[in-house]
């Protein structure tokens, strides 16, 4: 353990705190000093983002930023009617804030949407980004889902440190913010699966990358969301969706651990596969044809290693290793035990690609030649191994180190910190690493992320207390 780098980085964190009429209400996404004109959005507060910083916080025994935050933002919420009743920030900012109408291109937004981000400009305004200015003009997905895991959080941390009295869930308008969301997420659509149906670009993965339909990570941290709600909603007999919950998540849970698993078994048996099948017998569901299974999948799991594919869809494996996607699997019990063992698995006997230099790969492998042009249609952030296609992201290690605890493989944590700890501090916290082994700072990576911060401290945080592991986690559903 760095001791000097963990200082350094909450000092940083502390540094990176955005303030609302001198109350703290998140934190911005980077810190480095730019000229205006190139900050882009990274001034904003992020609210997947803030999901690490939060947790650091609650960590560090400072509960207030994250009361405040998730105040904050559910003030943002895409609302028609509201509340007539709330209290602290989230009255104050709906009080100030006239956005509840939001249209993006004449659409109305959705009750019960989330802002991926917001800014509070230097009059104390307050400006939310619903997707009306984002890159590819796409709302967020992940948002509301990771609101509910903080919020859910939140509530442990007071339990724990022995402040019951701050419990924020059962007021009115966090039960009405919370039943918005899934109300958002439980609605019927043209969709016989159990999964979350999301368009290209609307969660971690901001740009083209062939991620849309079901991609794992929604899926995840649908999952995990569904879970925390549980915890929190107060028994109603009148919102039907209670019992929905419960029906969801036994058949996603399923669908996921049978449907999306890859491990040497399943591999040979797809590329057995009979197709064109006909009926509610047929064992290839979705007309999967051997010829798609990439030479590199099979040797590359080996005997030992598994791991849940990054998509499923109609004639179509995503076969690519999407790491978020697979540890938030570990993390809220989404995968089997024996699943979870063997994802770790794959991950220690592949680090040399999936850990590398820098901890730790997006997604592996990185699409190239033509592949990468058709599929991201040229986009020149998305190179093959840099940002999301390939690229290594320091705030895994936060992820990393919860699955590595909750499969009792925390060496395989320990290595991945210290592997951070060469490079991260004195290469000033960026935000993504290039190449294949994540030796080089990304060509555009922003200095001084605060989720790269963020993640460090987590990580280090649950070395030294595996108990944090509480505050996002469930008893096993196995």
């Amino acid at each position: 353990m760095n001791h000097r780098m963990l200082e350094e980085a909450k000092a940083r964190l502390k540094q990176s705190i955005m303030t609302y009429q001198q109350k703290p209400v998140g934190t911005v996404a980077a810190k480095e000093a730019t000229p205006k004109e190139e900050q882009l959005n990274y001034g904003h507060c992020f609210i997947r983002d803030f999901f690490p910083s939060g947790l650091a916080f609650l960590m560090q025994g400072e509960r207030g930023i994250v009361r405040n935050f998730l105040e904050f933002t559910l003030g943002l919420q895409s609302d028609k009617t509201g509340l007539k009743s709330g209290e602290g920030l989230f009255a104050e900012v709906r009080r100030t804030w006239q956005g509840k109408e939001l249209q993006i291109d004449g659409i109305q937004l959705g009750e019960g949407l989330m802002p991926a981000s917001f800014e509070v400009t230097s009059k104390q305004e307050i400006e939310p980004d619903f997707g009306q200015r984002a890159i590819g003009r796409v709302t967020p997905v992940d948002s509301g889902l990771w609101w509910i895991i903080l919020l859910g959080a939140y509530e442990k941390a007071c339990q724990i440190d022995n402040h019951p009295e701050e419990k924020i869930a059962h007021r009115e308008e966090f039960q009405r913010g919370i039943k918005l969301i899934l109300d958002i997420c439980l609605s019927k659509r043209f969709d016989m699966t159990p999964t979350m149906l999301v368009p290209e670009a609307s969660f971690m993965i901001d740009r083209r990358m062939a991620v849309y339909g079901h991609p794992l990570e929604i899926q995840a941290l649908f999952h995990h969301a569904l879970r925390s709600a549980c915890d929190q909603l107060l028994i109603d007999e009148k919102y039907i969706k209670i019992r929905e919950i419960d029906k969801r998540l036994s058949l996603l849970t399923k669908y996921i651990r049978e449907r999306y698993w890859l491990d040497p078994k399943r591999l040979r048996a797809i590329y057995r596969y009979q197709t064109e099948e006909f009926g509610e017998t047929a064992l290839n569901k979705f007309n999967i044809y051997e010829n798609s299974v990439p030479e590199w999948v099979l040797p590359w799991v080996d005997r030992k290693g598994g791991y849940l594919a990054g998509n499923l869809g109609v004639g179509w494996i995503d076969f690519r290793f999407f790491s978020q996607g697979n540890l938030l699997a570990i993390i809220s019990d989404l995968a089997t035990p024996e699943q979870a063992q063997m994802i770790m698995n794959l991950i220690e006997m592949q680090s040399s690609k999936l850990i590398g230099n820098m901890p730790m790969k997006l997604c592996y492998p990185a699409l190239v030649n033509r592949d990468w042009e058709s599929v991201t249609g040229c986009d020149p952030k998305n190179i093959p191994w840099s940002y999301h296609n390939g690229g290594s992201w320091p705030v895994l290690l936060w992820s990393l180190t919860a699955a590595a605890q909750k499969t009792k493989r925390v060496d395989v944590a320990k290595k991945a910190i210290q592997l951070a700890e060469k490079y991260l501090s004195d290469d000033q916290w960026p935000e993504y690493y290039d190449g294949e082994e994540g030796a080089i700072i990304g060509r555009e990576a922003r200095l001084y992320q605060t989720w790269t911060i963020a993640g460090y401290l987590v990580a280090n945080y649950l070395i030294q207390n595996p108990n944090y592991l509480q505050l996002f986690t469930f008893d096993s559903l196995d």
